[in-house]
């Protein structure tokens, strides 16, 4: 009796210590989202760093397949790849890269919480699809010049970052360095919405089967899966915007509607394809990497800024006593 008393004790401590863990875990998280939903400025500053870092990683380890699958889009009637500096212009790219990507998600992330306060639960992937085009047109004033030195490096224009800048503002005018933005916007502003949106839309889904949150390599596979329809259904508006924003000042084609028409009779429809095999890939496994370092980051931010409120909260309470 006594065996099965203190047996029993011991069953109670680990049951009051097992829901004291479960009670202290449920107030973190709704602490984190309490603040997540109250304090705007510090969901837009974690998501710049976020993104940023994401970004960031992303671009530095997937560039040569980026590079190559911009060559194939430039190239005319089957001219020859070359394979040679396929991180070609990566250190200028970065340099834009950082603050688009920390503009997007620095955008993307205060207004989707406001969206989904707004909309029904059922409704959420027109919040998700909004914050995605808001944050993607936002970031197209960085994005856009990034891409065009960018392509212009990695086709062999030019040598560095410096005088590609300098060469296109001289030749074709600051204006050189939005060279193909109406292309841009109409490759960027859907790619970011329906990425965006289907990667929630996945976690949503994802969660309500499992019941519960995602681990890192679940996010990384949704991710992925993301990216991947989303670079292969907008593979020809990024063959459009390759071709627009490479062409220099020869002005070989006058715009969006002029190049279509051109690719399309001169080199058949299926060039609008042109670099899709690469494109997933480089899309597919760049979304697998940017959600899962996204993700990481924020959940690491969050629980510092938690940890830095609860010693204030405490050292507060001690100068009360």
């Amino acid at each position: 009796m006594a065996s099965d008393a203190l047996q029993g004790g011991s069953r109670n401590e680990v049951d009051l210590n097992t829901n004291a863990r479960m009670s202290s875990r449920r107030t973190t998280l709704a602490v984190l989202n309490t603040n997540k939903r109250m304090n705007f400025p510090q969901v837009i500053l974690e998501g710049a760093i976020a993104g940023g870092t994401a970004g960031v990683v992303v671009e530095t380890v997937l560039y040569p397949i980026d590079t190559i699958k911009t060559r194939l889009q430039a190239t005319r009637f089957g001219g020859k790849i070359d394979f040679r500096g396929l991180y070609s212009g990566l250190g200028g790219n970065l340099v834009g890269v950082l603050p688009a990507s920390a503009l997007f998600v620095a955008v993307y992330e205060p207004l989707k919480q406001k969206l989904l306060e707004l909309v029904p639960d059922h409704l959420s992937s027109i919040a998700h699809l909004t914050a995605g085009a808001a944050g993607g047109a936002v970031a197209s004033l960085v994005r856009v010049p990034t891409e065009v030195i960018k392509q212009r490096l990695q086709t062999g224009q030019f040598s560095s970052a410096t005088k590609a800048v300098q060469q296109i503002v001289v030749k074709e005018g600051v204006t050189g360095l939005y060279a193909g933005y109406g292309s841009f916007l109409l490759r960027d502003l859907p790619f970011d919405a329906i990425q965006f949106c289907i990667y929630e839309q996945l976690r949503i889904v994802y969660k309500k089967v499992a019941k519960r949150e995602l681990g890192g390599p679940e996010t990384a596979l949704v991710g992925a899966v993301a990216g991947a329809i989303t670079g292969a259904v907008t593979t020809p508006l990024d063959v459009i915007k390759t071709r627009l924003m490479v062409q220099g000042h020869t002005k070989q084609y006058k715009g969006v509607i002029d190049c279509v028409r051109k690719i399309v009779n001169e080199e058949g429809p299926r060039t609008l394809m042109k670099g899709v095999a690469p494109r997933v890939l480089w899309i597919g496994i760049g979304g697998s990497i940017f959600f899962a370092v996204l993700e990481r980051t924020k959940q690491l931010l969050a629980e510092l800024s938690l940890k830095n409120s609860m010693e204030v909260s405490s050292r507060s309470n001690g100068k009360d006593l």
